[in-house]
C-alpha cells in the first residue's frame, strides 16, 4: 500500500474522519510498530490507533502551550504522589470526539473496539480515591480550559496485582509498562538532579551574607515524561509529568575494568530504586527511608521544571505567587515547602521574610484523612540523615511559628506542643500535616462533614488561629469517565432524552426529573440496567468461575479494604442472611448477589484476613445447593479503574458504610449514584451532601452519627460484647465465625476477627449491626417493588450535578488558586 507522509490532521470540527484515523492506523503499525498490517495483533492495533490518537493531542497541545505563554496566564501545579488513571485510549477518544469514527475505523480493518480497548494495562499509580480524584481532577482542569500541570512519579511498578489462592490475596508485580506505553512522551532533556544525604555548612557569600550551603550529597537524575490530557470537546490539552529516576552516573568503568561488574551497576541500580515501585513497604526502615526520597524526589524535580519555566519571562521572584499556584494533594508532597524555602533562601538570596511570604502565598494544601494514625510523621533521624539541609528549615519555620503562638496565646506550654511542628517523645516526629497547614494560605477538606471534624477536632488549635485559611472544597468525579464512557447506553438514553449537555454541565441532570414518572421510559431505564448487569455476569464468571442471576439484586462494595471501610459488616449482614435463609427455607425472599473487590495493603495482616473470611463465606455458600436462586457471593479478583467501570453500571445497590467520622469524602458514593444504584450507607463523608441532594427516601441510612460514634469511643468498655450476649441472631453470625463453620472447623483461623469483634471493636461494628441489618430488611422491601426502585434511581441520577469534579475544580480555580476559567 502506498504511504503518505502523516502531515496534521485534517480539521472535521477539530477532530478527523474515520477514514483519515484508519489510514493513520495502517501507517502506525507500520512506522511505529515495525509490522505488516496483515499481521499485526491487537496489541499491535492497539498501539498504532493509540499513536494515531496521540498525533491529535500533540496538535492541541502544542497550541494550548503557545497560548498560555502568550497570554502569560498563571499556571497551576498539581502535586500528587498517586494518578490511578487507568486506560486512557478510551477516555481520549470520547473527549476527542472521536469514539465513533474510531469504532467505524477499526470496524474497516476486521476490529472491535471493546476488544483493541481491552489491551491496553491499567495505569494503576495509585492505591484508591486519592489517586482516581487526582485523575479525575486533570480530566476537569483540561475541560476547563485551566492552564495545569500534573506532577507524580512514573512507578515501573504500579499497585500490585492481586490473585486470590485458597481464598487468601497473593501479591504479584504490577509490570504495567512491560509492553511499553504509547502515550508516554519521554523527555531526556528536562534532566534535574535531585539530591540526598550529605552535610550542611554555612558560608560568607561574595555580598558579605551568611548562607547555608548543602554538600557532599549523592546524586540522582530526574527526567520528565509526559502523558497528554485532553478536555472534552475543546481544544485544550494539559500534560501530566511524571518523573522516572536514572544514575547519575551510569556505570563505574573503573570498576567494570577491574572485574568488579555488580559494584560497576551498584549506583545505577541503587539510584533507580526511587521511581520503582509505588508505596514500597513500610514496615522496614529501608521501605521508610525509599517512600521519603520518593517525596522529595518528586518535590525537587517539580521544583526546578516551575522555576525553568517560571524564569523564562521573569529575572525576580515578585511575580512568583502571582503566575504559580501549587496545589498539595494530601501530605506526602508536603516536603514541598522545606523545599522551596531552600530554593528561594540559600540558592536565590532572599531574605527568609519574604521567602516565607512568597511560599505561603504559592501553596494550598488538600487533607484526605480524619484519622490521626494516617497522618504522616516522619523520625527526625530519619529525616535529618536524608534531608539535612530541610530538617534545619523545619526547625527555623517552627522556631518562629511557636514564637508568634506564644506571643499570642501567653502561658499555655500545651498548646504549643500541640501545634508544635515536631512532635516530641521516645522518638521525636515531624508532623508533616503540621507543615502543610503552617505553610499554605489554603487548607482545605474533601466534605462538608470532614471538614467542620477538621476544624473543631484534630487541627482547631490551627483553625482557630489561622480563621479563614480553611474551607471546603467538596469532591467530585468526571462524568466522562464515570457515566459516559463506563455507561455507554445509560449516557445514550439520558443523550436522546434531555440532549448532551450535561456531559459538562452535569446539573442538566435535572431535567430528567419528570421522565421518573414516565413508565415507557423507565422500562428503558431498567432495560439499560439489565444490560449492564448481563455484562457483569460474564466477568464474574470468567474471573470467579461463578454463574449468578442477573435478575437478582447486585449488592456491591468495591474500594480498598480496611477496616473502616467495613467490609466486614457487609459480610456480617451476609452470614445473617444465610442463617435466616437456612432457617426458614420456605420465606419469600430477595435473590442477592453481594459483590465484593479491593485490595489489601501487603503488611495489612487483617484485611487481608477480612479477605480470606469473605472468600470462605462465598465457598459455602456458592455450594449449597439451598441458595441456589436466592444468595450467591462474589469477590472480584484484582479491582481497579478498568473493572470498576464494569461493575459500577451493573449494581443495583451501593454499599458505603464506613464508621460515621472515618471517611474523609468518598467518590465511590458518587460513581454509584451517578450510575443509578441506590446508596445504603452511615452519615459519613459525603454521603451526607449527596442525601441533601437526591432525598433522604432515595437512600437507606443507618447507624450512628459522627458525635455518637466518637462518644462511644471515648467509653472505658465497648457495647458490642452486650451486644453479642443480648441478640441471638448476631450471636449465631459471630459464633459461626468462631467455630469453624466457614474453615473446615479451624477455630483458630479467624480468631482475630471474632476476638476484635467482641473485645476493642475500634470501628464499631456491632454497635451498627442492628440497625444495618434493619436497614438491609427495606432495601428488600424497596426491591421487590421495582416501578419504584427504578424512579428512585431515575431520581438519584437526576440529582446528582453537584458532584461533578468540574465544579469541584471550579471552586478550588476560583477560590484557592485564583486562575480563570474558560
Amino acid at each position: 500500500m502506498g504511504i503518505k507522509p502523516m502531515g496534521p490532521f485534517c480539521a472535521v470540527n477539530g477532530s478527523a474522519d474515520h477514514q483519515e484515523l484508519k489510514d493513520r492506523i495502517l501507517r502506525h503499525i507500520e512506522s511505529s510498530q515495525g509490522r505488516d498490517p496483515a499481521r499485526a495483533d491487537a496489541r499491535d492495533v492497539f498501539k498504532a490507533a493509540s499513536y494515531a490518537v496521540r498525533d491529535l493531542l500533540v496538535q492541541k497541545w502544542l497550541r494550548t502551550q503557545k497560548e498560555n505563554y502568550a497570554r502569560r496566564r498563571k499556571r497551576v501545579y498539581y502535586l500528587s504522589l498517586e494518578f490511578l488513571i487507568g486506560r486512557s485510549l478510551g477516555n481520549s477518544l470520547i473527549n476527542l470526539g472521536l469514539f465513533d469514527q474510531a469504532t467505524k475505523a477499526l470496524e474497516d480493518l476486521g476490529c472491535e473496539l471493546e476488544e483493541i480497548r481491552e489491551q491496553e494495562e491499567d495505569a494503576a499509580l495509585g492505591n484508591g480515591g486519592l489517586g482516581r480524584l487526582a485523575a479525575c481532577f486533570l480530566d476537569s482542569m483540561a475541560t476547563l480550559g485551566i492552564p495545569a500541570y500534573g506532577y507524580g512519579i512514573r512507578y515501573e511498578y504500579g499497585l500490585f496485582c492481586q490473585k486470590l489462592v485458597d481464598g487468601c490475596q497473593v501479591e504479584s508485580p504490577d509490570n504495567w509498562l512491560r509492553y511499553g506505553t504509547p502515550w508516554e512522551f519521554a523527555r531526556p532533556g528536562y534532566l534535574h538532579p535531585v539530591r540526598f544525604y550529605g552535610r550542611v555548612r554555612y558560608v560568607t557569600d561574595g555580598r558579605g551574607r551568611y548562607r547555608a550551603e548543602w554538600v557532599d550529597t549523592e546524586e540522582v537524575m530526574a527526567m520528565a515524561c509526559d502523558y497528554l490530557v485532553p478536555g472534552f470537546d475543546n481544544e485544550h490539552v494539559i500534560n501530566m509529568r511524571l518523573w522516572t529516576a536514572h544514575a547519575s552516573r551510569e556505570l563505574d568503568l573503573s570498576l567494570f575494568n577491574s572485574g568488579d561488574y555488580i559494584s560497576a551497576v551498584h549506583n545505577k541500580v541503587a539510584s533507580e530504586t526511587i521511581s520503582k515501585v509505588l508505596y514500597p513497604p513500610d514496615e522496614v526502615q529501608q521501605g521508610r527511608e525509599l517512600r521519603l526520597k520518593q517525596q522529595y524526589f518528586l518535590v525537587a524535580a517539580t521544583f526546578q521544571d516551575i522555576l525553568r519555566r517560571y524564569r523564562k519571562y521573569n529575572a525576580g521572584f515578585d511575580r512568583f505567587s502571582d503566575e504559580v499556584a501549587v496545589q498539595l494533594n494530601d501530605t506526602h508532597p508536603s516536603i514541598a515547602i522545606p523545599e522551596l524555602m531552600r530554593l528561594l533562601v540559600d540558592e536565590e538570596g532572599l531574605a527568609w521574610e519574604k521567602a516565607w511570604a512568597l511560599c505561603v502565598r504559592t501553596f494550598a494544601y488538600t487533607n484526605h484523612t480524619l484519622m490521626a494514625e494516617a497522618l504522616e510523621t516522619w523520625p527526625v533521624a530519619l529525616l535529618g540523615r536524608v534531608l539535612p539541609r530541610h530538617l534545619e528549615i523545619i526547625y527555623e519555620i517552627n522556631r518562629r511559628f511557636l514564637a508568634e503562638v506564644a506571643r499570642r496565646h501567653p502561658g499555655d506550654p500545651e498548646k504549643l506542643r500541640r501545634m508544635s511542628l515536631v512532635e516530641e517523645g521516645e522518638v521525636k516526629k515531624v508532623r508533616m500535616a503540621h507543615l502543610a497547614i503552617v505553610g499554605s494560605h489554603s487548607v482545605n477538606g474533601v466534605a462538608r462533614l470532614h471538614t467542620r471534624l477538621l476544624e473543631t477536632g484534630m487541627f482547631r488549635d490551627f483553625a482557630d488561629f489561622f480563621p479563614g485559611r480553611f474551607n471546603c472544597k467538596t469532591n467530585g468525579i468526571t462524568p466522562r469517565r464515570w457515566l459516559l464512557k463506563c455507561n455507554p447506553g445509560l449516557a445514550r438514553l439520558i443523550t436522546e432524552t434531555i440532549g448532551g449537555e450535561w456531559v459538562t454541565e452535569l446539573d442538566h441532570l435535572r431535567q430528567l426529573e419528570p421522565y421518573a414518572e414516565n413508565p415507557a421510559f423507565r422500562e428503558k431505564w431498567r432495560r439499560v440496567k439489565q444490560e449492564n448487569k448481563e455484562r457483569l455476569r460474564a466477568v464474574i464468571g470468567a474471573d470467579c468461575s461463578l454463574d449468578v442471576d442477573p435478575a437478582s439484586l447486585f449488592d456491591v462494595q468495591v474500594k480498598r479494604i480496611h477496616e473502616y471501610k467495613r467490609q466486614l459488616l457487609n459480610l456480617l449482614h451476609v452470614i445473617t442472611r444465610y442463617h435466616q435463609l437456612l432457617a426458614d427455607p420456605a420465606a419469600p425472599a430477595v435473590a442477592r448477589t453481594v459483590i465484593f473487590g479491593g485490595k489489601a495493603a501487603p503488611s495489612y495482616r487483617q484485611a487481608k484476613l477480612i479477605i480470606r473470611l469473605i472468600n470462605a463465606v462465598a465457598a459455602v455458600v456458592n455450594t449449597d445447593r439451598r441458595m441456589a436462586g436466592r444468595l450467591r457471593v462474589a469477590f472480584i479478583p484484582d479491582y481497579g479503574v478498568s473493572l470498576a467501570e464494569k461493575i459500577i453500571p451493573a449494581a443495583d445497590l451501593s454499599e458505603q458504610i464506613s464508621t460515621a467520622g472515618t471517611e474523609a469524602s468518598g467518590t465511590g458514593n458518587m460513581k454509584f449514584a451517578l450510575n443509578g444504584a441506590l446508596t445504603i450507607g452511615t452519615l459519613d463523608g459525603a454521603n451526607i451532601e449527596i442525601r441533601e441532594e437526591v432525598g433522604a427516601e432515595s437512600m437507606f441510612i443507618f447507624g450512628l452519627t459522627a458525635e455518637e460514634a466518637e462518644r462511644e469511643r471515648q467509653r472505658p468498655t465497648r457495647p458490642s460484647r452486650r451486644i453479642y450476649e443480648a441478640n441471638p441472631e448476631i450471636r449465631r453470625t459471630v459464633d459461626s465465625i468462631a467455630n469453624g463453620s466457614f474453615s473446615n472447623g479451624d477455630r483458630g483461623l479467624f480468631r482475630p476477627i471474632v476476638d476484635s469483634l467482641l473485645g476493642a471493636d475500634p470501628y464499631l461494628l456491632l454497635a451498627d449491626l442492628e440497625d444495618y441489618l434493619r436497614c438491609q430488611a427495606e432495601v428488600d422491601r424497596a426491591f421487590l417493588d421495582q416501578e419504584a426502585w427504578t424512579r428512585k434511581s431515575i431520581l438519584t441520577v437526576a440529582r446528582m450535578g453537584r458532584f461533578s469534579s468540574d465544579r469541584t475544580v471550579r471552586e478550588y480555580a476560583e477560590e484557592i488558586w485564583g486562575v480563570e476559567v474558560n
